[in-house]
């Protein structure tokens, strides 16, 4: 594929080189382009949500106060999904047929994207989500690509860590059955552990309603592995890591994207902890501290792996328009499938099932609450 390599130093850089817009395509009559953005801004997993949705409307804003696209601003409509699947719904036919967005950037989760997956698909709509990792989420879907990394990578780079940085020869897992995301991964990490010839000596899995996790570590414990290894989100992994510190585990946890934020309310249970990570809040790049300067300026805290990867999405998406040189679906299509870009994240390009190649992973390690970039890897 031809593609345009569009590569930023800093925000504004990149500003300036996405705002010509040649009118060509259906809708481009209208006095704003309109996109749309979901995630869940309530509830459990919020800290996500609005970290993109947050993310997204600080990319508008730079962008919007640069001139546009040939003029025309930029119009967010933003909806709080509650990470319920039929909420992602019935907010994807509001976008559609209300608001009458030309784009989506989301969905947030996977959950909530795959549940808008084949709608999205029956309507040929331009959709990027920053941060759903499911494998299954952009396959078959010619009209959805994705900024992220996949779980079964973010599976196996733990993996490797835990064989060659630290030098692990048996693991264990726990995981939530409940959860596609959780269990992907814990298959992804497992299969990798084996295949290196490395022990599972314990493999097991809860459900979403599990608050106490005893029973559970206490079976860990007596296995006694060298690595523990826990795929979920924060708020759980913040419950486990406190029970194990409770029961004097010792072993060093290992987690993936979705520990981010769990230093905010366990930053002394998970001190020492690692996890797999879009980016690096310590990463000396200056297109890093830039984004995480403005961000803490405009909302008054740091931003998360998925602020970055939700700021990383409207740049593409905004890239593919002005390239496009229309708002029509399959223009906006056509171009997201030839961009390349440089951001916060690291290197983004599509290939033909949407998901981006060459994507920077980065292990993360908790030390006095904070994150420390331990390892950065490109993805092959």
């Amino acid at each position: 594929m031809k593609k345009k390599f569009l590569k930023i130093a800093v925000a504004l850089m990149l500003v300036a080189s996405v705002f010509a817009f040649a009118a060509c395509g259906g809708g481009d009559e209208a006095e704003t382009i309109k996109i749309g953005v979901f995630g869940p801004l309530s509830g459990e997993v919020a800290s996500y949500g609005t970290a993109v949705v947050d993310s997204v409307k600080l990319a508008v804003e730079e962008i919007n106060a640069a001139g546009g696209v040939d003029g025309k601003m930029i119009e967010i409509f933003d909806y709080d999904t509650k990470a319920d699947k039929a909420e992602a719904v019935n907010i994807y036919n509001r976008l559609k047929d209300q608001d009458e967005v030309v784009a989506i950037i989301g969905g947030t989760i996977s959950g909530e994207t795959l549940a808008v997956k084949e709608l999205a698909i029956a309507d040929n709509m331009p959709m990027l989500t920053p941060t759903a990792t499911s494998a299954d989420v952009t396959i078959g879907a010619p009209s959805i690509f994705r900024a992220c990394f996949l779980d079964p990578y973010q599976g196996s780079a733990a993996a490797a860590f835990s064989i060659e940085s630290l030098e692990a020869k048996s693991v264990a897992v726990l995981y939530n059955s409940d959860d596609a995301y959780s269990e992907g991964i814990a298959e992804a990490y497992k299969a990798a552990v084996e295949e290196a010839g490395l022990e599972v000596v314990y493999y097991d899995a809860y459900t979403s309603d599990v608050k106490d996790f005893n029973t559970y570590l206490t079976q860990i414990k007596s296995a006694n592995p060298d690595v523990i290894f826990l795929p979920d989100y924060y708020n759980r992994v913040g419950l486990i890591a406190t029970q194990m510190r409770d029961l004097g585990i010792e072993q060093t946890a290992v987690g993936v994207d979705g520990w981010d934020s769990v230093e905010i309310d366990y930053a002394e249970q998970v001190e020492g902890y690692y996890f797999v990570n879009h980016f690096a809040k310590d990463d000396p790049d200056a297109i890093v501290q830039n984004f995480i300067a403005t961000f803490k300026e405009n909302y008054d805290k740091d931003p998360n792996a998925l602020g970055a990867l939700g700021y990383d999405a409207t740049y593409i998406m905004v890239e593919a328009i002005k390239n496009a040189g229309s708002t029509d679906a399959q223009a906006i299509i056509d171009a997201l499938a030839e961009v390349e870009y440089t951001g916060v994240t690291g290197p983004i390009s599509f290939n033909d099932e949407g998901d981006a190649d060459n994507k920077n992973i980065a292990i993360i390690k908790i030390v006095d609450g904070k994150h420390v970039l331990e390892e950065k890897i490109s993805a092959k």
